[in-house]
């Protein structure tokens, strides 16, 4: 929603969909905090998982694709969280960094139980 206002702004273009939306400030502070409440969340699943997969397979972490496409959401929203904090990095930059956290926690969710195979394959 924040780089479709920004976008639609820059162009100078006063849409309905302006109107309804936040600001670009509060849609960015909303992003941060969305992300800032979710990521001890993932943490803590992926911590869990690891600790559920050495009682029930024997091994903490066998690099299966679900695991490590948990992996990577979390590096992604690690560096988001890194730049908002020590770089100060808002807009446009943390707004890509979170659309890439998103798309890659679409595919750890979906794509990897579709597409992968795995340990934790779900879907039929």
């Amino acid at each position: 929603m924040y780089l479709i206002k920004t976008r639609h702004r820059e162009k100078g273009k006063d849409t309905a969909l302006l109107n309804v939306l936040p600001s670009e400030s509060t849609l960015d502070e909303l992003a941060y905090k969305s992300i800032a409440w979710g990521f001890p969340f993932l943490t803590l699943g992926i911590i869990t998982g690891a600790v559920w997969a050495n009682y029930a397979w024997g091994s903490y972490w066998t690099w299966d694709p679900k695991e490590t496409w948990s992996l990577i959401t979390w590096f992604i929203y690690a560096a988001y969280l890194h730049a908002r904090i020590t770089k100060d990095w808002r807009g446009k930059r943390a707004a890509w960094i979170s659309i890439l956290g998103f798309i890659s926690l679409l595919f750890l969710y979906w794509g990897v139980s579709f597409i992968l195979p795995s340990l934790h394959t779900y879907a039929a």
